[in-house]
């Protein structure tokens, strides 16, 4: 038994050796090997956990509309694009620089193609948020009758494009009205609409009826992008290249304006419009009532999931005729000069608009689109950007008012020095019921 019991002694104790050595060398490991534990790893994560948990909640659908869509990049010209000596036009523009928003375009070969003047639907309420208004250079706003309004959107140079689509929908669309031809003949450019009443398709020219594919939808009729530029490129064939010349850009404010930084609109207690002006963008943004005279949302494009940030807002004095209630016309052709409103840079200026025949008119035989003169006759400087252009009466009232959801004292109150315009819409004269 004695010799077996050495052997186990033998066996053993080269074990407990090596296993005390390898407890001196675990004690004897840098720290920095013992720097992170699991503890450490989850502190962190809680702690960026209650962060999250404590950013303000956005806004509710109901106070400004808000699109799960990535923001569009389109609009701004890229990384390439041509440095821009301002100012610019109105006679001249250099090379790849839309004549219509100042701004250089990310494709030159666009402004070679006609604009397109789409007929663009405000009401009823479920045609907003539309799609595509943040892409337009130019915007008119008109009354229609009935106690709305409707745009006439001018789409040229760059089209609409966000980084998940390419072709996406431009909409609603909806009937073509009297004006839209005086316009575009300014332009030289075609009108898209969803056909128009037997009093009107007669007065117009170069006009796309859109089809629907939801005939029972009054708001089923969009155009797509690639369809657009097909357009483009067949009445290019008809109308010949665009030269929409005429409008000046500068960043600079000019000198001369006053406090400007609110707008209020009504064309009727049901189509109240708001113009807010933004500091942090430098643009002004629109809000509206939902048919109610209340419940105002601030305007996006259903694109882009942005709010509508509008350089310049134009509100010109034009005499309408009134044949029936929706069947209105504008004198806009041939105009000397009348008067006009700009706001920019949170300021608003007095001048005039016009669309006289000048040397230009004289020796090509085209016209020029609609122009902005400053108070001295001169031409105005808009801010490169989009311009908004909202059409009103002759005698449509303008006064400063005061901030309210009060219609009544909107309407009737006076503060002078306040900045806030109220532009109150009179309905044009002798308007007749539709028979």
């Amino acid at each position: 038994m004695k010799p077996a019991y050495l052997n186990l002694i033998r066996i053993i104790l080269p074990l407990i050796v090596i296993s005390a050595a390898v407890v001196l060398l675990l004690q004897n490991l840098p720290e920095t090997k013992q720097a992170v534990s699991p503890t450490q790893t989850r502190v962190e994560i809680t702690a960026a956990s209650s962060s999250i948990e404590n950013t303000p909640i956005p806004p509710t659908p109901t106070e400004t509309p808000v699109s799960t869509n990535t923001p569009t990049e389109a609009v701004t010209p890229t990384a390439t694009a041509p440095v821009v000596s301002y100012p610019v036009g109105p006679d001249t523009y250099p090379e790849g620089i839309n004549p219509l928003n100042g701004l250089p375009v990310n494709d030159p070969s666009t402004l070679k193609l006609p604009p397109a003047l789409l007929s663009i639907s405000n009401s009823p309420v479920t045609a907003r948020p539309q799609a595509g208004l943040s892409f337009a250079p130019l915007i008119y706003e008109m009354f229609i009758g009935a106690g709305n309004s409707r745009f006439l959107t001018i789409f040229y140079g760059d089209l609409p494009k966000t980084p998940e689509n390419d072709n996406p929908e431009i909409g609603p669309i909806r009937s073509g009205r009297l004006a839209y031809e005086h316009i575009r003949k300014l332009l030289n450019g075609f009108i898209v609409m969803a056909y128009a009443s037997v009093w009107v398709t007669p007065e117009l020219n170069y006009f796309h009826n859109l089809q629907t594919e939801h005939p029972d939808d009054i708001n089923g009729a969009r155009l797509r992008v690639n369809d657009l530029t097909a357009l483009k490129e067949n009445y290019q064939k008809e109308l010949g290249e665009p030269n929409p010349i005429g409008l000046k850009f500068d960043p600079t404010v000019p000198e001369g304006g006053k406090d400007g930084h609110t707008i209020w609109l009504p064309y009727a207690y049901v189509d109240q419009v708001w113009w807010h002006y933004d500091k942090d963008s430098g643009t002004y943004h629109r809000w509206q009532d939902k048919e109610n005279g209340k419940d105002f949302t601030e305007q996006i494009d259903s694109l882009t999931g942005k709010p509508l940030e509008i350089e310049n807002v134009a509100v010109i004095f034009v005499n309408h005729i009134a044949y029936r209630e929706t069947l209105i016309d504008l004198t806009l052709l041939y105009t000397n000069r009348e008067r006009a409103l700009f706001f920019r840079d949170g300021q608003v200026f007095e001048g005039y608009w016009t669309t006289k025949g000048e040397e230009y008119e004289k020796t090509t035989g085209r016209l020029r689109p609609l122009r902005f003169l400053d108070k001295n006759g001169d031409p105005f400087p808009l801010k490169p950007g989009q311009t908004w252009v909202e059409i009103v009466t002759q005698e449509t009232p303008v006064y400063e008012t005061q901030y309210t959801d009060d219609y009544y004292r909107l309407v009737n109150n006076r503060e002078p020095g306040s900045g806030i315009w109220a532009v109150r819409f009179v309905h044009p004269e002798n308007m007749q019921p539709n028979q």
